[in-house]
Order: structure tokens, then C-alpha cells, then sequence
């Protein structure tokens, strides 16, 4: 992608990348990310971040025909990690005369990533509120620890009343893709940053004192219109609370018998009138499935029982949803086994650990294969998760 101009004076100079299969090592991105950059022109010249190595050549281009030949002043550092900070001894070897503005965590990480980088006389250290002239420009610096590393911090530019978020309001896909922010900037908040809620919450009343008129993250597209939406949902979502009715329904199953009980749950659910989400854990995204289960009120664990236990793609999802703190949701259960069935109880004790949850009373127990006794049971569970 090309330099954008945002503004008479802000650009931005980031780069896709469409050929990175899993972000973070976990996550697919079939339409890519973006990791981005932004430049401010003024009498002092401040770059936001660099890119990820795998962007250098594109991001250098971009950098490049914004200067015009110019000489940046600053480099920028909202957050350390290699997605964003791999240029960094790049950038101030090709600009000898920039220095470098963060804070006192981030200065004690570089070295971890740039052993032999040699940062005398080329600091800038800011700390909470401090602010950065430019010129016409202004950044004012907000530490936000947790959101979703320790040294994070986001900016904000007063003129043009920019805040430059870091991660927050991310989102997956590359900047060439149009689709909508919310589906995978909600599969991209609770996979990385969804465990630091409170943070979140932390980060969200300090900014609130700026008047944001555009927000622009380190990934996904930037953010100029109808703010308050975006400033709404994160708040939800940082408060750990449901965006819409539904039901989400995670089954973990071998012969097909959990799966044939999981579906007809779901086909009930959807004759009255229910939004229902249906995810295979072994077979299916189970970023997708961790991401629906935050989006709906209610949630179904559908498991075989598993050598006395329940199955690991379940034993997975499970801990995945706590490690999120997940919390503040109704929760049913589903369980099958031939001679001992305990995947339900094995199931409940490991949400009994989370805050907040509600049990369905109701539990369908298939033994062996679906049977007029397991209907009816889903028959109660689907009444009961209706009303």
C-alpha cells in the first residue's frame, strides 16, 4: 500500500502483509494485517512506530516518499513488540540524527531485541502526561500498561486531535480488504488483549479527556467516523459484557453422537427464534468460537467424556475462555459417554472457577447415541435457554 495522507500533515506509511499465515503464531488471518506507521510533518518530523521485518522494504518506500528528502527528528515507540519495533535499529542507523521517545519500560526492553544498539544522546524519555512540541504539533503521552504488553502507551496529538492508539482498536486484515471493523477487531481484541480488561478500562476513562476526532492503530484501518460506536463497544467488551442476545454452542465430539445432540440443540434454539453460533473445536477456528462466546449471553460446552475427563479440544477452549477472564454469561452443558458419562460434571467444575457465570439447570446426557431420552432433554434445554 501507499502513503496515505490523513491530514496537511499526518501520513500514513504502514505495510501490509498477506502472505503471514498465523499472526502471533495462533491466529489465521486469511485476509492478512497490517502493521502501521504515521508520520507527522512539522518543523520537528516524529514517525510512529516502525513496522514488523517482514514489512521493512515497503515501510522504508512509503517512509521515504513522505520525507521528500527530509530528515526525521523522532522516532516513536508506543509498543515493543516485533510487529512493530523490528526496525527500530533500521531506522536510526539510515537517520543519524533522530532520537528516540518512549518511556522508561520500553528503554529498558530495546536491548533485549538490539543487543548492540547504541542509544547515548538519543534518548527521549516521557512518562505519564508529558508532551512532545513538534512544532504546530503536539503529542501528550498516556501509559497503558497491559493493553497488552507492560510499556504501552498511546498518543495524542492535540491539532488534529489524533490518538494514536497502539493495539487497542486493532483489528485483523490487511487495509486493502473491506469488510466489517467489528468481526475481526472483536476476534483480535479477546484473542490478544481481551485477558487485561481492566486495563482497558484504565486506558479508556484516561483518554477520555481528549476530544478524538480520529484514531489511528497499529493495525487494521484507521478510525474517523461515528468514534463513539468503537469507543462503545470497547467499553463492553473491557467490561466483559455480552454485545448481543444468542448462544453460542462448542461441542468436542468422535463418533458424531455429541455433534448430532449439539445440532438439534441448535435447530431448537433457531425455532424460537434464538441467534445461535455452532463451532466443531477440533475442526473449526477456535479463535472464531473463544470470539462468539464473549459476542452472546448464553453458552453451551458440548464434550464427550474423555478417559475420565473431558476432550482436550474442549479441556483447550476451556481455558482459553478463563484465561480471558470470561465472565457474566448463563452456561449449559452437554455430555455423552457409554458407561460413565462425567464430561458435564468435569465441565462445571472448571467454570465454577470463573466469575459471574450462571448454570443452566438442565443437562443433557447422551449415552451412547441420541436417544428419546436425550431429546428431551434438549427439548427442556432449548425451553430453558429461550426463556
Amino acid at each position: 500500500m501507499q502513503n496515505k495522507k490523513l491530514t496537511e500533515s499526518v501520513y500514513y506509511v504502514g505495510a501490509d502483509d498477506k502472505t503471514l499465515d498465523l499472526f502471533e503464531g495462533q491466529y489465521v488471518i486469511p485476509e492478512g494485517i497490517s502493521y502501521n506507521s504515521y508520520v507527522i510533518m512539522d518543523d520537528k518530523i516524529a514517525v510512529m512506530d516502525t513496522v514488523d521485518k517482514r514489512g521493512t522494504d515497503e515501510w522504508f518506500q512509503n517512509l521515504e516518499e513522505v520525507l521528500n528528502g527530509k530528515e526525521p527528528d523522532y522516532l516513536v515507540i508506543l509498543h515493543m513488540e516485533p510487529d512493530h519495533a523490528a526496525n527500530i535499529e533500521h531506522f536510526l542507523n539510515r537517520y543519524k540524527k533522530a532520537k528516540v521517545v518512549s518511556n522508561p519500560k520500553t528503554f529498558n526492553m530495546i536491548p533485549q531485541f538490539f543487543e548492540h544498539l547504541d542509544l547515548e544522546g538519543r534518548k527521549v524519555v516521557v512518562n505519564e502526561g508529558d508532551e512532545l512540541s513538534l512544532g504546530s504539533h503536539t503529542l501528550t503521552f498516556v501509559m497503558a500498561p497491559m493493553v497488552h504488553w507492560p510499556e504501552v502507551m498511546v498518543a495524542y496529538e492535540k491539532k488534529e486531535k489524533i490518538l494514536f492508539s497502539a493495539d487497542a482498536f486493532g483489528k485483523f486484515g490487511a487495509l486493502d480488504v473491506e469488510d466489517e471493523w467489528d468481526c475481526e477487531a472483536r476476534r483480535y481484541y479477546f484473542g490478544i488483549v481481551g485477558k487485561f480488561g481492566k486495563n482497558v478500562q484504565a486506558v479508556l476513562q484516561k483518554v477520555a479527556a481528549f476530544d478524538v476526532e480520529c484514531i489511528c492503530p497499529l493495525h487494521g484501518p484507521v478510525l474517523s467516523e461515528n468514534l463513539a460506536y468503537y469507543v462503545e463497544t470497547y467499553t463492553t467488551w473491557a467490561h466483559y459484557e455480552p454485545e448481543n442476545s444468542g448462544v453460542t454452542i462448542a461441542y468436542a465430539s468422535v463418533y458424531g453422537h455429541t455433534k448430532q445432540a449439539a445440532e438439534e440443540l441448535a435447530r431448537a434454539l433457531e425455532e424460537k427464534g434464538q441467534t445461535v453460533s455452532l463451532f466443531d473445536l477440533a475442526r473449526d477456528d477456535m479463535a472464531e468460537a473463544v470470539e462468539d462466546a464473549f459476542r452472546y449471553d448464553r453458552l453451551v460446552l458440548a464434550s464427550i467424556t474423555y478417559a475420565g475427563d473431558i476432550f482436550p479440544f474442549m479441556t483447550t477452549f476451556i481455558h482459553t475462555l478463563a484465561e480471558r477472564a470470561y465472565q457474566n454469561r448463563k452456561v449449559a452443558f452437554i455430555e455423552s459417554g457409554t458407561w460413565a458419562p462425567v464430561a458435564a460434571k468435569a465441565m462445571r467444575a472448571q467454570m465454577e472457577q470463573l466469575s459471574g457465570i450462571e448454570f443452566a439447570e438442565t443437562v443433557v446426557t447422551v449415552r451412547g447415541s441420541v436417544d428419546d431420552a436425550a431429546r428431551a432433554q434438549i427439548a427442556a434445554l432449548a425451553n430453558e435457554l429461550a426463556s
